[in-house]
């Protein structure tokens, strides 16, 4: 987003100090240019942009195989189970595993949707002083953005989807199995996991990693200008 809009909109600011050409674009914009987006335009256009990546992060992961099918952001078993995994796998119940995993996944997938809202309500309430910060900051400077205003929330509103989806598509049940079975195997450890919550932040985590690679897209590449203020505002 910065750099559709730094090299859209800088370009005949080239000659000026970096430190002070964000100031002359929000200060020099709506001065009465021809052809210059208004100050108000430049912030709208980048809220726009906000929700573009915003949408396609949920589309992304909101779907079948979305956290799955991502090598990225697919979530596997937890770390704490990793010994619990080889075992069952050395025992020829490898297949419960990867069911277990697959359940994880697909509780992940059915959450994130709820994820657009709270998206949406940060970019509402985004300032013109926060929109200041992403235009000069780094190239994930929106996502952390969302991170700061957004985390809680998601992990508020994810907790019971998950939990839900949890028990519907069997991954509860899946894990009881597993540890039941695991428990058979001689002198092994008992060991226990918040399974909710670690797929929660597997979960969160993913989204964010989506989001930086929507908003890193949206930076450089010029065909995610799919609406006429994007046009107007990252074209110039």
């Amino acid at each position: 987003m910065v750099r559709l809009i730094i090299v859209g909109l800088v370009l005949a600011l080239s000659a000026v100090p970096a430190g002070a050409q964000v100031e002359q674009i929000f200060k020099g914009l709506g001065s009465g240019q021809p052809g210059s987006p208004s100050n108000a335009k430049v912030v709208s256009g980048l809220k726009e942009a906000l929700q573009i990546g915003a949408e396609n992060t949920v589309n992304l992961t909101g779907r079948t195989d979305g956290y799955f099918g991502n090598p990225a952001i697919k979530i596997p078993m937890p770390d704490k189970l990793r010994t619990v995994e080889r075992g069952m796998r050395a025992v020829g119940f490898g297949s419960q595993v990867d069911e277990f995993v697959l359940s994880m996944n697909r509780a992940a997938e059915r959450a994130a949707p709820f994820a657009k809202q709270i998206f949406w309500d940060a970019i509402t309430e985004m300032s013109f002083d926060d929109a200041r910060k992403i235009l000069s900051g780094s190239d994930t400077a929106a996502t952390d953005y969302f991170k700061s205003r957004t985390s809680d929330k998601l992990a508020t509103a994810f907790r019971p989807v998950v939990e839900s989806s949890m028990n519907e598509v069997g991954a509860t049940r899946k894990y009881k199995e597993m540890i039941g079975q695991y428990k058979d195997i001689p002198f092994v450890k008992n060991v226990t996991v918040d399974i909710d919550k670690y797929v929660v932040t597997k979960a969160l985590d993913g989204l964010f990693h989506v989001l930086g690679d929507e908003e890193r897209k949206i930076r450089t590449n010029p065909t995610a200008r799919v609406t006429d203020l994007l046009k107007e505002v990252f074209g110039k």
